[in-house]
Order: structure tokens, then sequence, then C-alpha cells
């Protein structure tokens, strides 16, 4: 089977990669612009170079796009600028990526390869606040950052290209992924930004009383996720949570990560005023109409996630 992995030098892509080469043998593509601007690096992927193709380049360029699709069997879309507070300061550079970055993909596969199954990773952000105990795929999305609408408008293309071109689409939204090869920044993601601090042995730095409640995932179960998704025909067509079914306070996890590491200390501070604006506060994600189409559960809890999260960083 062919698989193209776009933005696969990301967290998550670069392990998705990984996995993908775990199953039977594939010829696996994998596209990225390595741009600096998203803390990209070639370095994480270098170990298994050989067993990939790489090619840097732009979702935004069409005439790639053509070229990489074309002859494709399963396209995983995680190419993304995934900073909320980024999108804010450069809501147009965010939307040249995030919106007219995934209509070109779309449009090239219209193009030159209307088989191939092409899944995207969205974001439970779309959603906005809970504004309620559970939220699930019926609730309507008030996202509340550039980067979050965005999301939820570029879920639309993937459904419009389904019903109006038929396009095998899917939109995946993932939720505070953490594990090996993250970026480690606080811009991109608070989970892994905690691990890295602990591995560290710095403060994890936590705005306000960190008891609002988020689901969190190990990425593994996010690639053996998005992996199972692309080879189930049912899913075509439609948007779905991926979550873990554990949910836990923020101020919970920088605990757990602090007693898996042995390392690190909790610092609260006030919430910074752009953060307090787009903060969703208590948002508990059901994930079971996933689970019921594919079968699955996740296999990592979060103290395995962390404690195989810990084993990698401790051999690169």
């Amino acid at each position: 089977m062919n698989i193209l992995i776009l933005g696969g030098a990301g967290f998550l892509g670069n392990n998705l990669v990984r996995y993908c080469l775990t199953k039977k043998r594939h010829s696996i593509v994998v596209v990225d612009s390595l741009e600096k601007r998203l803390k990209s690096s070639l370095s994480s992927l270098k170990p298994i170079l050989p067993k990939i193709t790489f090619i840097k380049g732009d979702i935004r360029d069409l005439r790639l796009m053509k070229r990489v699709v074309k002859n494709t069997d399963r396209i995983f879309n995680c190419a993304a600028q995934t900073s909320h507070p980024l999108s804010l300061r450069d809501p147009l550079w965010d939307v040249s990526i995030n919106c007219h970055g995934h209509l070109t993909v779309l449009e090239a596969l219209r193009m030159v390869n209307k088989k191939a199954v092409i899944i995207y990773t969205s974001s439970s952000t779309v959603v906005g606040e809970s504004l309620g105990k559970v939220v699930d795929e019926t609730r309507a999305e008030y996202p509340l950052d550039i980067y979050s609408a965005n999301k939820t408008v570029v879920e639309k293309y993937y459904r419009i290209y389904n019903r109006v071109y038929g396009l095998k689409t899917a939109s995946i939204r993932f939720a505070n992924l953490y594990g090996p090869y993250g970026k480690g920044h606080p811009e991109f993601g608070f989970v892994n930004f905690f691990i890295d601090r602990a591995y560290h042995d710095q403060e994890i730095t936590i705005f306000g009383d960190g008891k609002q409640h988020r689901n969190i995932m190990y990425v593994e179960d996010a690639a053996d996720l998005l992996y199972k998704a692309a080879q189930t025909p049912r899913l075509i067509g439609n948007v779905y949570f991926g979550v873990h079914r554990e949910h836990y306070s923020v101020l919970t996890i920088a605990k757990k990560i602090i007693s898996v590491f042995k390392r690190g200390k909790i610092k609260k501070v006030p919430w910074p005023d752009l953060r307090a604006r787009i903060e969703i506060k208590d948002v508990i994600i059901a994930g079971d109409k996933l689970y019921k189409a594919l079968k699955w559960e996740p296999r990592y809890n979060l103290r395995q996630g962390l404690l195989k999260t810990k084993r990698i960083l401790q051999k690169q």
C-alpha cells in the first residue's frame, strides 16, 4: 500500500510514520515544509529516513501536491500550523496554511486521484467551551481562536469534497496528545511542554488553579487510531472525536508527569490576558462514536504513556 503522510516531521506525523513502519510492508512518502517558525525539524526523523521517501515541500504548492497524491492509496494529512497564540498574532499566515493549504490538497486529489482515502487531523478545540457536562459530535462549534476556527473550516471542506466530488474523506478531532518527538514549546501543546520541563528538572507553569479537565491520549494510540480509520470505509464523509476515555485536571496531569519523571516542580501564575480570552475551561469529550465504528480502545493509560515517553527520551 502506498501511504502519504503530510506534515510527517511534526509531532503526530513523526509518530505516525514510525507506527506505519511497524506494519506490513508499505511504501511511505513523507512531505513536510520544515518551516522554522513551526519548530519543524528533520532531526527526529533521521534514524528512519532510509526506510521512507522524504520530500521537503509545502501543502500550498499545487503542483507538488498533484505529484505526491497521484499514486497514493492512503493519505494522512497532519500538516498544520498548530499554535493557538500564533494564529492570533498572525491570522493571515494561519489561514494560508490551515485553510488554503488544505484546500490545495483536496483540489489536487480531485484533479488526479479520487480513489485515495484521506484522513484529516482536526482539533477538539473547534467546539470552544463545553457549555455542558460532556461534548460529542452533536455539539455545535464555537471556536475561540483563529487556529480552531480554521480547523472547523477545513472539516467543512472535507465534507463538501466528499459530498460534491466523491472524495473519500474523513476528519478526526484529537485532544491533548502527548509523547515522544514533541516540540516542547508552550505554544504547541501544554502536555508535551510540561513533559519537557519535567525532563529538564524545571518549573512547570500552570495558569490559574489548573482545575480545568482535559481528555489526554498517548500519541501512539492516536497513530493506531488513524491507521485503523484509514482502513474503515464506514468512516468516510464524517467527523469524529479521537479521544481517550481518561480525563484529568491540568494540575493532576502536571503532578503525574512529575511523579513519573521524578523531576520538576509546579508553579501557579495568574492567567495572561490573551490566554484567558481563549481558554476553553472545563471540557470533557466523549469518543464513543469512533470507538464503536472502529471497535477500538486505546492501549495506554496516562502513567503507561508517560513511562514509555520517558524511556524513549532517555534513549535519544
